[in-house]
């Protein structure tokens, strides 16, 4: 067993039969898994040809992964949250937060509490001491898909762009503070859909517990899901921006401009999101060219705002046109993924 590294055997390719093609299994991986004569594995042909190879039912470790982070005075509030998000998204189940030395300073108790409360879906506080303070993930990969995860998150994204435009012609401010406050849920599913991601590409088991066909599939997905984030991104821009404004109400030639553009990018931003969940490549094909559709009324948005609002409302209504724009935009990013994920169902191999 030569040129290999480490980790790796070369075995020969045997012929047995006249028709039988064997290779030989590591004794050390055979004796790893308590395997004996007589026991079945299961092989799995990968997209890259690979083959996978694991024993028949085999069970996997249900026991909860447990990460342990050092909590000392010189670090942030901000800093301790991005290591609890870090481990979060590698899959740690429980994450415990400790100072050996004292306890756990007011601000850095809260940020972590509060941040959890927000952000982590399904995620709870364990324990609550003095010295730590323990999370746990207590929802399983099956019982909320990457799909299931995906849906929702994209249906709050598209309530969130109707209610920023619905709020400019509303004298009620509140709407507005609604939409920037809805942008913790887009988050809250963008962490958990990451966190799934990065389970389904260690495993064919999770993957196909998450609800993934191939581990091809990842990438598109998480692609999509940074897509669906700026969206709503660029909501909660056009709710703040409309807050701003001078003017209490909006002219209705701006209004009905705005509005003719927001269904537009909408309708794209929401068929994209649709033919991922269909796998059709046809459909994905047709949303790239309405998405030009809206950025050709770009130009006639502006005319209306330059004609018909106050100078000093200009700027934020330029950037309002600009976040509807981006909003058809990131659904053709995601109908561009839909186009690399579907087309090997459109085209022949040689």
């Amino acid at each position: 067993m030569n040129n290999s590294t480490p980790t790796e055997e070369v075995r020969k390719i045997q012929l047995t039969g006249g028709s039988t093609y064997i290779v030989s299994l590591p004794k050390n991986w055979i004796d790893q898994l308590g395997l004996k004569r007589g026991n079945t594995v299961t092989i799995e042909q990968m997209d890259d040809l690979t083959l996978r190879i694991q024993p028949k039912n085999l069970k996997v470790d249900d026991k909860p992964r447990r990460a342990t982070i050092t909590v000392t005075d010189n670090v942030t509030p901000q800093s301790l949250i991005r290591r609890v998000v870090s481990a979060y998204l590698v899959g740690y189940n429980i994450i415990q937060l400790k100072n050996p030395n004292k306890r756990i300073d007011v601000d850095q108790r809260y940020a972590v509490k509060e941040f959890t409360r927000r952000k982590l879906v399904g995620t709870e506080i364990l324990s609550d001491l003095p010295t730590e303070l323990t999370l746990q993930v207590l929802l399983s990969y099956a019982e909320l898909s990457v799909n299931d995860a995906m849906r929702r998150m994209s249906i709050i994204a598209a309530s969130m762009h109707r209610d920023a435009i619905s709020a400019l012609s509303s004298e009620n401010p509140q709407l507005a503070r609604e939409v920037v406050a809805m942008d913790d849920e887009v988050d809250r599913f963008s962490l958990y859909i990451i966190r799934l991601l990065k389970a389904a590409v260690s495993g064919s088991h999770v993957l196909r517990e998450v609800g993934l066909k191939t581990p091809r599939e990842c990438l598109g997905y998480r692609l999509i899901t940074k897509s669906v984030e700026r969206m709503a991104d660029h909501a909660v821009n056009i709710a703040q921006n409309g807050l701003s404004l001078t003017l209490s109400t909006l002219s209705e030639e701006i209004l009905g401009q705005l509005r003719l553009m927001s269904d537009s990018a909408l309708n794209v931003f929401e068929d994209a999101v649709d033919c991922l969940f269909e796998g059709s490549y046809d459909t994905a094909d047709r949303v790239l060219e309405r998405a030009e559709e809206t950025r050709g009324m770009e130009a006639g948005a502006i005319q209306k705002i330059i004609k018909n609002a106050p100078p000093e409302d200009v700027p934020a209504l330029r950037l309002i046109v600009e976040s509807i724009l981006r909003t058809a935009e990131y659904g053709s990013d995601i109908a561009e993924t839909v186009l690399n994920m579907t087309i090997m169902g459109e085209v022949g191999e040689v």
